[in-house]
């Protein structure tokens, strides 16, 4: 059988990656090693962390120059209470990201991205190509109760994995890699049918198991996350394609 290095190098590829709380440090180890081994998607999107991670890809920021800033994040560089629906105003989010983004429009990205939104109003998913890169980005961020609905376009938008968790919605058909987080997220129901792999022609699913689960109050296994992650990749992309999926674990 194939291994996954091999399936990767054959042509051009698309990277998807899934929504899952503070997954954005799992989903920067991945696509480190991705670089790493001269592998570079032709596109990327995601919801939520996977939407950070694309974006800042597609932005032009390098995963090991992302892995900088997230191993050295601090709650204090985005936690801004304020009255309001959710607890987190993300004024100091989006700072972050004005600062880490070298781009901040879609325009000027270097390549395509697609970042999924929850459109509150429409109770839809809503994929996102233009306009400006770092609200788009806080919007597919913004899990209800953590923090402040955003505006984009005049609408008022959430997660994007609240309907949209493997981010897939708007990536083009063809080959793609998607990088599933298996952990359950804190507000997802045990079994719940977001959690399982998606199915779709061409697309091939990387799984690594047993990372650390992190979040705005255990941002040192954020960390951990990210090292395990970039680890399991490297061993993944020896390993044969089975049934469509790679999985390891941590």
């Amino acid at each position: 059988m194939i291994t996954l290095g091999d399936w990767l190098a054959e042509a051009p590829f698309g990277l998807g990656m899934s929504s899952g709380f503070f997954s954005f440090f799992a989903h920067t180890g991945m696509l480190t090693a991705l670089v790493e081994r001269g592998l570079r998607p032709a596109h990327v999107g995601g919801s939520s962390a996977g939407a950070l991670v694309a974006g800042a890809f597609a932005a032009g920021v390098a995963p090991t120059a992302l892995a900088d800033v997230l191993l050295g994040l601090d709650r204090k560089d985005f936690w801004d209470p304020a009255p309001g629906l959710g607890l987190l105003r993300g004024r100091k989010f989006d700072a972050l990201l004005r600062r880490v983004l070298p781009v901040t429009t879609f325009a000027a990205c270097a390549q395509p991205v697609f970042i999924s939104v929850f459109d509150i109003g429409r109770r839809a998913t809503r994929v996102v190509t233009d306009g400006d890169l770092p609200t788009a980005i806080r919007a597919s961020c913004a899990v209800p109760g953590m923090f402040h609905p955003v505006v984009v376009d005049g609408r008022r938008c959430w997660d994007g994995g609240i309907l949209d968790r493997p981010g897939l919605v708007g990536m083009p058909a063809g080959r793609t890699l998607f990088h599933h987080i298996a952990s359950r997220s804190p507000w997802r129901r045990r079994g719940s049918a977001a959690l399982a792999l998606p199915s779709r022609p061409a697309l091939v699913s990387l799984v690594i198991d047993g990372l650390p689960r992190s979040g705005p109050f255990k941002l040192e296994a954020g960390r951990a996350a990210l090292v395990a992650a970039r680890a399991a990749t490297a061993r993944a992309l020896d390993q044969p394609i089975a049934d469509g999926a790679v999985a390891l674990a941590a």
